[in-house]
């Protein structure tokens, strides 16, 4: 089935998403380790409000989506992908973005990406080379919220080169370590070979770490 075409401005209608901790709360009994994605865990690692976040994303691996279905009695769920969404299951083998909705209001309230893995490490949908097994995958805020590693997301956004993902690599960018600069260099040389934020990450300088206004590096 085709599926029914959304566009741009009906899904920021349809969107009123929660915030990691309103998640965080509801998935508190999911031992799946799902983690926030996207420009929230980018905020999350530098503990910085960056932007107005128009959604939210979370990942967890495909094989573990049915823990977090079981989360959410009594809402539904819709198949997202190129401009279109089908009722799940419908899209599920083509599609990896997996809308929660409320049936009261219609209003999507978070986006699950379920992602590829062997067994108990990650897998790149942009290169496959690309795994990590989920502990260095995740990373905790203090109170305890998953997110994914900053590294990975800049990757992800590394693609279309959006204007909201320039503004999160530069919020991000000065707050980023030798160690995770040169792991994001490399997958981009892989993935995206001559990529402008290759250069950018040579030049600008790692804020000291008492400038840092943040710790949440703790592992999951």
């Amino acid at each position: 089935m085709p599926g029914r075409k959304v566009s741009i401005a009906e899904c920021e209608e349809l969107w009123d998403a929660w915030t990691p901790s309103e998640v965080a709360q509801r998935l508190s009994n999911v031992t799946a380790p799902w983690c926030v994605a996207a420009g929230w865990a980018l905020e999350l690692f530098s503990d910085r409000a960056a932007r107005v976040h128009s959604d939210l994303e979370i990942a967890v691996p495909s094989s573990q989506f049915d823990q977090i279905v079981a989360a959410f009695s009594g809402f539904e769920w819709d198949v997202a992908g190129n401009g279109r969404i089908w009722p799940l299951p419908e899209g599920m083998a083509d599609h990896f973005q997996t809308w929660l909705r409320q049936p009261a209001t219609g209003r999507y309230r978070v986006d699950v990406f379920r992602e590829p893995h062997v067994g108990s490490r990650w897998v790149c949908r942009r290169g496959t080379s690309i795994t990590l097994p989920y502990e260095d995958l995740i990373l905790r805020t203090d109170d305890g919220i998953p997110y994914v590693i900053p590294e990975v997301v800049l990757l992800f956004k590394a693609k279309h080169l959006r204007s909201k993902d320039q503004a999160d690599f530069h919020q991000v960018l000065p707050v980023l370590d030798a160690e995770r600069r040169e792991r994001l260099c490399n997958w981009l040389s892989l993935v995206h070979p001559g990529h402008p934020w290759i250069e950018c990450m040579e030049t600008v300088a790692v804020r000291p770490h008492h400038e840092r206004p943040f710790p949440c590096t703790r592992r999951i």
